[in-house]
């Protein structure tokens, strides 16, 4: 049989739910001592295509209020909203709306001067 690996508790939370995880450790004088392990966390999604956002750390919402600015957002337009991926959709449809609407401009002056010249 092998040794006894059983620890108590050290915090007043008895059952074992996802908020009172322990991990059993043997520290350096030889003792099994338990350890808390944090919840894992999701993380920012995109808000378009609800993916996880690259360059953006994993925290709780206490983690994010006293994180840096840099761990929050990435140097770009939408950075920390959007992933790059939904940023240049956005630029390209932005670019081809106001394409169509000087082409359409154009159109109409062309009618204009052959309405005029008949």
């Amino acid at each position: 049989m092998g040794k006894d690996h059983r620890v108590t508790l050290t915090r007043r939370h008895a059952y074992r739910t996802i908020s009172n995880k322990i991990r059993t450790i043997k520290t350096p004088g030889g003792r099994y001592t338990s350890q808390y392990i944090k919840k894992s966390r999701n993380g920012p999604k995109c808000g378009d295509c609800k993916i996880s956002l690259p360059g953006i750390k994993h925290l709780d919402s206490r983690g994010f209020k006293n994180a840096k600015s840099k761990d929050k957002t990435v140097a770009r337009a939408y950075g920390g909203s959007r992933c790059h991926s939904c940023v240049k959709l956005r630029i390209m449809r932005a670019f081809l709306v106001e394409e169509q609407k000087i082409v359409k401009k154009v159109l109409a002056e062309k009618q204009k001067k052959s309405k005029k010249s008949e």
